[in-house]
């Protein structure tokens, strides 16, 4: 028999089944907190927090943990995904610090993506001051690589016009001295191919070695006697005075030796300038435009499905932008058309 001494009295039952109560009331908030931070892993960092993942990281598991604190305690989260709380602590200034440059992140993008995908972190940052945004460059060149916004590198291919020495060459003017004190001293210009599924493409470009501008171009599908001479007359239709002279220094492209061209720059007054036989450092300045032009535009984009009209037509454009609106860091960040007109030399 029970003895009736050992029964519980109805206080100690009451206290015992509220025990019991609050010991189901934490379980049930323990099985609710894992159930959110599963939800949470999968909206928050994607990952299924499910057999065989892999574990989290300290930075993920603040980021669990600061989604769900207006929810739960954070001794509770902490505990729950094993977290030590200075180790909190100290990812959470981690992340704020990075909530700095949210917008800074999104202009960054914006300003590569307008500019070609072309832009390195100096020219990024020079983009960013002229919009009143003071950042350092090492900060910048950590976004962009967070970003994973990378400029193109570099390739080389080379047209080549040289049909041997069919007119006697002019003496090498320039001599490697790409410098200019003034618009219109001296102008370089060369010819480069662009071979895209549709077909071959040929630029035919006059540079400014004053600040680089693409004084006049043409575009076309036969590396011909009319594609440099139709670029010819246009830079001479465009020279500011009757009294600017420049230099006009080439290869040895039979282009430059044919009599259309020597007639041209005979009535202009021009005086022709020539490197030495195969010898492209010669023309180096004007190479090196042809070079940002490939890495810029060419290389980086698929012309797999683009017409020849429609590659024409965007290095058309590729060209207008690179005078109009590509920042030089050589002009205090501006591009040659801004360049000259904070100097008064345009309107």
């Amino acid at each position: 028999m029970t003895n009736p001494n050992d029964m519980p009295t109805p206080g100690a039952a009451r206290e015992e089944l509220e025990r019991q109560l609050e010991v189901l009331r934490r379980d049930i908030r323990r099985l609710q907190l894992e159930q959110d931070l599963l939800k949470k892993a999968n909206e928050i960092i994607k990952k299924d927090l499910g057999i065989n993942q892999p574990p989290l990281t300290n930075r993920e598991k603040t980021l669990l943990v600061d989604a769900l604190r207006s929810t739960y305690t954070l001794s509770e989260l902490l505990g729950q995904v094993g977290l030590p709380r200075s180790s909190y602590f100290y990812h959470r200034a981690r992340l704020n610090a990075a909530d700095r440059y949210v917008e800074v992140r999104r202009t960054i993008a914006d300003i590569f993506e307008r500019n070609h995908r072309c832009y390195g972190y100096r020219r990024i940052r020079a983009s960013l001051t002229k919009q009143s945004v003071s950042i350092s460059e090492k900060v910048v060149q950590r976004l962009m690589k967070q970003e994973s916004l990378v400029a193109a590198a570099p390739k080389r291919r080379r047209y080549g016009s040289y049909l041997g020495e069919i007119s006697p060459a002019p003496e090498n003017l320039i001599n490697r001295d790409f410098s200019a004190t003034a618009p219109n001293e001296k102008w370089l210009t060369d010819i480069t191919e662009f071979q895209i599924p549709a077909g071959k493409v040929y630029l035919s470009p006059m540079i400014d070695c004053f600040d680089g501008m693409v004084v006049s171009w043409a575009i076309g599908t036969r590396p011909d006697a009319a594609l440099v001479n139709s670029m010819l007359d246009a830079a001479i239709d465009g020279v500011a005075t009757g009294s600017d002279r420049p230099v006009v220094h080439s290869d040895r492209g039979a282009h430059y030796r044919w009599p259309g061209w020597l007639k041209r720059m005979a009535d202009a007054k021009l005086v022709r300038s020539m490197s030495r036989k195969g010898y492209s450092p010669d023309n180096a300045a004007c190479e090196g435009f042809f070079g940002r032009l490939k890495t810029e535009h060419f290389y980086p984009r698929d012309w797999q499905s683009a017409t020849i009209e429609q590659f024409m037509q965007a290095l058309d454009a590729y060209i207008r932008w690179y005078n109009e609106k590509r920042i030089k860091i050589s002009l205090g960040s501006l591009s040659p058309v801004e360049y000259r007109r904070s100097l008064g030399i345009v309107a």
